[in-house]
């Protein structure tokens, strides 16, 4: 983990770079589709949803939830995810439901910078590092 600046137009820039964009989808849906079958099951996509830790955690503090209210959520993300509502999300689904996920985070955020603790695989760490190179280069 690292402590990071961002803004929402880092956030929007990044998703906009359709190559750098697409190529961390493609790996992250690789990574995460442990079968290999080109799907995410619903077990595939609770390792991810889970190691997120969003509702276990409050401001950084973990919060001990109802594991049923916890199910619950991560149902409906799933459903989220599952366009198609066949039982599994493909690249396409994946792509399109973090695209929107990414861009609510942008608009949440504003374009006054923020510090952020992020993980170093996170798609917003991504995005700094991203950034980062194109002020640099």
């Amino acid at each position: 983990m690292s402590v990071e600046v961002l803004d929402g137009a880092t956030i929007v820039s990044f998703v906009e770079d359709e190559e750098a964009f697409n190529g961390l989808i493609h790996d992250r849906f690789s990574n995460l589709d442990t079968n290999h079958d080109g799907f995410l099951s619903y077990a595939e996509m609770l390792k991810e949803f889970q190691s997120l830790r969003v509702f276990e955690t409050h401001f950084g503090i973990d919060v001990k939830r109802d594991p049923d209210e916890l199910a619950h959520v991560y149902d409906s993300l799933f459903v989220k995810f599952d366009h198609d509502a066949n039982g599994a999300v493909d690249l396409e689904e994946f792509k399109k439901e973090t695209k929107q996920m990414m861009l609510a985070m942008a608009n949440g955020l504003g374009f006054l910078p923020v510090q952020m603790v992020l993980e170093e695989d996170s798609f917003l760490k991504k995005a700094v590092e991203r950034e980062a190179m194109k002020m640099g280069a």
